[in-house]
């Protein structure tokens, strides 16, 4: 049976009750039969409360994939994809979900990519009122999830104005907490994504977005992607195969029904249909076959090797692996 924790809402209390609890027991049975799941592994599974994050979750869940595929997944909310990496260093956790932020981790050995999810555009520098660029932001308090991809975009936007991360006032935050501080303007600024930019903007409605994604791709690009224990990679590939096929075809499922997925995943997570909807409008869906043909011909790794240059300009690392030392293309691609 399908295990997964509570439903959250997105609101700032539950945004600060998750960030605290960090996973919230209470598991559910999935509509599947003990048939299905009598040879099914068992695999933990992380995941982040938005429609990036857990779209392809929720529809695993929703379609039975999961034990059409052979697996029986303990689901986990997780704030971030940085404390996934912890805990599938600590073993407490199979298979995980980060955002391209977090991918410094696996470039350095403390993971292995086994799917790429989306290319995603839902990140934003926000800044209050009267701060109309990201050069104003100089000697100003900024808030910032560390080592996420509202981090990156914060350091690729003072880069392209001609500043570092010594001229602002850096403030390290946990997702939630950048929502409250910013609408109580604590902060004045911050490195975040869609769909909390969109839940601040209900209090705040005059921030000014001063970066987005958009404005570096392609030159840049922000895979987010699914996430294994080293552990499990060396000792069950098969166990890993499975993973791999249920995401493939939820990710199929998505790209062919978006408008669907919004609400599958809605549903999963017990919140309102509109924050996911406008997170899914920033963001560039590829179909299975085109992940499958950009594995093979490079372009994936390309993604992994702009982002490790990045990474190493930003400090996070100085020698990062080789894409195809963390990254399973030949796995992915059924080669």
């Amino acid at each position: 049976m399908t295990r997964r924790r509570n439903a959250v809402t997105f609101t700032r209390r539950s945004f600060i009750r998750v960030a605290a609890a960090g996973a919230l027991a209470a598991p559910i049975v999935g509509a599947t039969t003990r048939a299905a799941y009598a040879e099914a592994k068992p695999v933990r599974i992380g995941y982040i409360a938005d429609y990036f994050g857990t779209s392809l979750t929720a529809i695993a869940t929703d379609q039975n994939l999961w034990a059409k595929h052979g697996l029986e997944p303990d689901l986990k909310i997780f704030t971030n994809g940085p404390i996934q990496i912890q805990a599938l260093g600590a073993g407490s956790l199979d298979f995980g979900y980060v955002g391209p932020g977090a991918l410094w981790l696996p470039a350095t050995g403390k993971a292995k990519l086994v799917a790429i999810n989306v290319l995603g555009l839902s990140d934003r520098v926000i800044a209050q009122k009267g701060i109309n660029s990201v050069a104003d932001l100089k000697g100003k308090k900024v808030g910032v999830p560390e080592g996420t991809s509202g981090d990156m975009l914060l350091r690729l936007g003072l880069a392209k104005a001609g500043m570092t991360i010594s001229d602002i006032e850096v403030v390290k935050m946990d997702p939630s907490t950048v929502v409250s501080a910013f609408a109580s303007k604590q902060i004045d600024g911050a490195g975040i994504w869609y769909p909390l930019v969109g839940i601040i903007k209900k209090t705040v409605p005059d921030l000014v977005e001063v970066a987005k994604s958009d404005d570096f791709y392609p030159e840049n690009s922000f895979p987010s992607a699914f996430v294994a224990r080293n552990e499990v990679i060396a000792g069950d590939v098969d166990v890993v195969r499975k993973f791999i096929a249920t995401m493939k075809e939820a990710n199929d499922y998505r790209v062919a029904d978006v408008p669907r997925s919004v609400a599958i995943t809605a549903k999963f997570l017990g919140v309102p249909a509109e924050p996911l909807e406008v997170e899914s409008r920033n963001g560039k869906f590829l179909t299975t076959a085109e992940l499958v043909a950009a594995s093979r011909d490079g372009t994936v790794a390309n993604w992994l090797k702009g982002l490790n240059d990045q990474f190493v300009a930003f400090g996070k690392m100085q020698n990062p692996l080789d894409p195809k030392d963390y990254y399973l293309a030949d796995l992915y691609a059924g080669d």
